[in-house]
């Protein structure tokens, strides 16, 4: 397999070289994401990584000439906000729409691009989700112009269940806590499907509201009144930042089985409480080796920090972005959305994970996973505190992987 950063370097530097037309539309690429409010700290993440790539792109020259221009919009951490921002973006004439934070402002999104599309044809967007991973965006919801750089709940939940067992750690009571939305729903589902994978009982099951809870206590207090052995969450931001809290101030001695645990803040506030928790997460520095550890330094030397929580994952699929715009030859001296979503349904990349690829049927990638537990023995220690994450077990995409739902049906332009 090629080592990460010459396949970047690489991919970046033909996207300078592949043409040279003397008058050139650059292209323009949106962010549009929670930048302000209690979910900012994941919205700056997804940015962070997107400027991660963006800037090497155009150190080596752009696309077609000109820079890849990065405009930024801040959806305030809602639906309306992201339909109010997208319809400035698209007067401002984005054609490629990056959004990761919240499935619900991702389900906004993926409509008003479809709905953009078909009444404006010849200047289409595409979206690409980098972290909204609801099933109903690669399912019912799912059209031509929305490319899944992240996970679903049903591959999430089968490989913590795997590696949980593989550690010895999954015991037999799981008790169910989500954020009561469509990705909330999606991984109670999936953590009800897979009792019998882990051979556990889910002994209770809660839904709650999103990014409204202040205080967890009583929820902690129903956990430790059911006898869970395990706890499965697919909680981010606040509220799992703040299950945490109170899981360490209430001394709860079941494990937390998570897909966001790497959330900078969660150790901190969950103190010796995190000490063999697990999380099923896209990259840990430590399965992945000196690739790996390449990827890590260039990016701390770039961004100030390590790469963490949803950042690996942002920063690979816009490298399958930049693969795509590499294979896309100019139209007019501009850039075809059409022609660019077509190249990126045929996307691979390496990874020091394993190979990347998108999946044409449903577009959802098919990316490794990788099961951690937090350990004080840890190569790479997060939140200033000693601890980190140890992996346990490395899924390859193909291992990974759930197949494509029924109720996607696919439509590919004319």
């Amino acid at each position: 397999m090629k080592k990460l950063d010459l396949t970047l370097v690489a991919a970046v530097a033909a996207l300078g070289a592949c043409c040279t037309a003397a008058v050139a539309a650059p292209v323009k690429i949106g962010l549009v994401e929670t930048l302000s409010g209690p979910q900012a700290s994941s919205g700056q993440a997804y940015r962070t990584a997107v400027r991660y790539v963006i800037d090497q792109v155009n150190a080596a020259g752009g696309w077609n000439g000109e820079p890849v221009q990065l405009l930024e919009y801040d959806n305030q951490g809602g639906p309306a906000g992201a339909a109010d921002k997208l319809r400035a973006a698209a007067a401002d004439g984005v054609q490629i729409v990056v959004q990761g934070a919240s499935s619900a402002i991702g389900g906004q999104i993926t409509e008003d691009v479809r709905k953009w599309n078909l009444r404006n044809p010849g200047k289409e967007m595409v979206y690409i989700n980098v972290g909204a991973e609801a099933l109903e965006l690669t399912g019912e919801k799912c059209n031509f112009y929305h490319f899944r750089f992240a996970g679903n709940a049903q591959v999430r939940v089968k490989a913590l269940v795997e590696g949980m067992k593989k550690a010895n750690a999954l015991g037999t009571k799981v008790y169910a806590i989500n954020q009561n939305y469509s990705w909330g729903q999606d991984m109670e589902r999936a953590i009800v499907d897979d009792q019998k994978l882990g051979g556990y009982t889910v002994v209770e099951k809660t839904l709650h509201d999103v990014n409204k809870i202040q205080d967890f206590a009583p929820y902690v207090a129903k956990i430790s009144a059911s006898g869970a052995d395990t706890v499965m969450t697919g909680n981010w931001s606040n509220d799992l930042l703040l299950l945490m809290k109170a899981s360490k101030a209430a001394g709860l001695k079941a494990r937390y089985g998570t897909v966001y645990l790497d959330q900078p803040g969660n150790l901190a506030n969950a103190g010796e409480l995190a000490v063999g928790n697990f999380v099923a997460h896209t990259f840990n520095a430590e399965a992945g080796g000196a690739d790996a550890q390449k990827f890590v330094e260039d990016y701390k030397a770039k961004t100030g920090h390590i790469p963490v929580f949803v950042e690996p994952q942002t920063a690979y699929g816009m490298m399958m972005v930049a693969d795509a715009l590499k294979r896309t030859k100019p139209k007019n001296g501009a850039l075809n959305v059409n022609e660019f979503a077509l190249a990126l349904e045929s996307g691979r990349i390496p990874t020091p994970m394993g190979e990347m690829s998108m999946r044409a049927a449903d577009h959802q990638v098919q990316m490794p996973l990788v099961v951690s537990t937090v350990s004080r023995d840890a190569k790479y220690k997060v939140d200033g505190t000693d601890m980190g994450f140890s992996p346990v077990l490395l899924l390859s995409a193909q291992e990974a992987s759930t197949p494509p739902q029924a109720s996607c049906k696919m439509k590919r332009p004319d």
